[in-house]
C-alpha cells in the first residue's frame, strides 16, 4: 500500500468514525480513549467485570486471562478453555493435537474456511497438516458429502457461520447430520466458532446445545464480541493441557494479557446478551434495504442470504467497487450517515462489474427503522450519480 492509499484509507476512517448514525461501529474506528472507556465503564455503573483488587496474569496464569477461560468453559458447556493470542494460532494448535489423537493429519473443511483463504496456508507450512474439501458449493457440507467423500480424514472442521460464503448456516437438522456422518467415518469435530456467539438465534438452540456437538471449540473475542484482541480454544481437558504446551511453541504465551482479556470479559458480559437482538434486527435492515434498491430502480442486487443468518449478511450490486466505496463515503460527508464503508471486487473468477459489502447490525443499527434504511439506501445509489 503506498502512501496515497494509506491516507486514503485514514480519511475514509476518520469520516466514519465521527459519523452521528451507523448500522455499527468498527472497532477500528475508534479512538485510543473510546476503548479505554469500554473498559472502565463497567467499573463505573457498578458492574465491574473482575474484581479490581485481583493481580493481573503472568504468562497466562492467573488474573482476568483465567476468569475468561472459566467463562468461555461454562458458556460453551466444556471442562475447560485456553485464552490464546489469536485465532489463528488457537485454531491450528487444536486440528495438530486432535491430529496426533487420531494419528490422521488430514482435515476435512471447506475451501472458503478460514485456514484456507486467510492464513497463507499455515496449516501445512507450520502445523504440517493436509486438508481435503467436502465440497464446491458456497454452503457448509451435506451429511451425504461427509460419508461420500472418497479419502479419510481424522477431524472435520466447520465454520459456524461460514464467513466468506455469506455468514451462512446449516439447518440444526443439518447440522447433527453433518456431526452424525463424521462420527460414522471415526472423525472428530471441531468448529470454527469465531462468530459462534450470533448463531444461537438461527438454531434455536442455545450455546451449551450448539457447540456439545463438538468435540472442540475455537471461539473469537474480537469480532461479535468486540474485544481487542485474542481468542479461546475450549474441549476436553486433555486436549487443553496439550494446547497450552503448544501454545508456548508457537509463541503464544504473552507476558501480560490483561488488557484484551478485560475486553473479552466486556464481550461475555455486555454484547453477549444483545446478540440475539442484533440478529433480529438484521432481518430488519435488509429489508429496508431490499426495498431502497427497489425504490432507486437498481438493474439487479442480490441480498444474501435473503434473510441474515446472523447478524452480519452480504450485499451485492453491479457497480465499480471503487465507485461504490466513494459512494458510501460520500454519503457520509453529505448526510453524516454510515450505510456502508468499503466494497470488494469478486474473487478471481467471478463476473466483472460486481461489487459486495459485508453488512453488520449492532448496538446503533437498533435504532434504525425499515424506512431508515431505505431512504439511506436511496440517498445512497444517488451518489453513484
Amino acid at each position: 500500500m503506498d502512501e496515497s492509499e494509506r491516507d486514503a484509507k485514514r480519511y475514509r476512517a476518520s469520516v466514519w468514525s465521527k459519523a452521528g448514525r451507523a448500522l455499527w461501529r468498527s472497532p477500528v474506528e475508534a479512538s485510543v480513549g473510546e476503548r479505554l472507556a469500554d473498559l472502565v465503564e463497567p467499573a463505573r455503573s457498578g458492574s465491574a467485570l473482575i474484581d479490581p483488587h485481583e493481580l493481573t496474569d503472568t504468562y497466562g496464569d492467573g488474573g482476568p486471562v483465567a476468569e475468561v477461560e472459566r467463562r468461555v468453559a461454562e458458556e460453551l458447556g466444556f471442562p475447560a478453555a485456553v485464552f490464546f493470542p489469536t485465532g489463528t494460532m488457537a485454531q491450528q494448535v487444536a486440528l495438530r493435537c486432535w491430529a496426533g489423537r487420531t494419528g490422521s493429519p488430514v482435515v476435512g473443511l471447506h475451501p472458503l474456511a478460514h485456514p484456507e483463504v486467510h492464513e497463507s496456508g499455515a496449516l501445512t507450512a507450520v502445523a504440517g497438516l493436509r486438508t481435503v474439501h467436502l465440497t464446491d458449493e458456497p454452503r457448509l457440507p451435506t451429511a451425504q458429502e461427509v460419508r461420500d467423500h472418497p479419502e479419510p480424514f481424522g477431524t472435520l472442521m466447520l465454520e459456524l457461520p461460514l464467513r466468506d460464503a455469506g455468514f451462512v448456516l446449516p439447518t440444526w437438522a443439518e447440522l447433527v447430520d453433518v456431526v452424525d456422518a463424521a462420527r460414522e467415518r471415526d472423525a472428530v469435530v471441531h468448529i470454527d466458532g469465531a462468530r459462534l456467539w450470533e448463531c444461537a438465534p438461527h438454531f434455536g438452540r442455545g450455546l451449551r446445545e450448539i457447540a456439545g456437538l463438538a468435540d472442540s471449540v475455537y471461539v473469537s473475542f474480537y469480532k461479535s464480541l468486540g474485544g481487542i484482541s485474542g481468542a479461546a480454544l475450549a474441549g476436553p481437558e486433555e486436549v487443553t493441557d496439550e494446547a497450552r504446551v503448544w501454545l508456548h511453541r508457537y509463541g503464544g504465551l504473552v507476558f501480560q494479557q490483561f488488557p484484551a482479556a478485560l475486553s473479552a470479559l466486556r464481550g461475555l458480559a455486555v454484547e453477549l446478551p444483545r446478540l440475539p437482538s442484533y440478529v433480529a434486527h438484521a432481518r430488519v435492515v435488509a429489508d429496508g434495504l431490499r426495498a431502497g434498491f427497489e425504490e432507486a430502480g437498481v438493474p439487479w442486487f442480490r441480498i444474501h442470504p435473503e434473510t441474515p443468518h446472523t447478524h452480519q449478511f452480504q450485499v451485492w450490486l453491479p457497480y465499480d467497487s471503487e465507485a461504490l466505496t466513494a459512494a458510501s463515503l460520500a454519503l457520509t460527508e453529505t448526510t453524516d450517515t454510515v450505510l456502508f464503508r468499503r466494497w470488494s471486487p469478486p474473487t478471481a473468477g467471478g463476473p466483472p462489474g460486481m461489487a459486495m459489502t459485508e453488512v453488520t447490525v449492532a448496538e446503533p443499527g437498533l435504532a434504525w427503522t425499515e424506512r431508515d434504511v431505505r431512504e439511506a439506501a436511496v440517498a445512497f445509489l444517488s451518489q453513484l450519480a
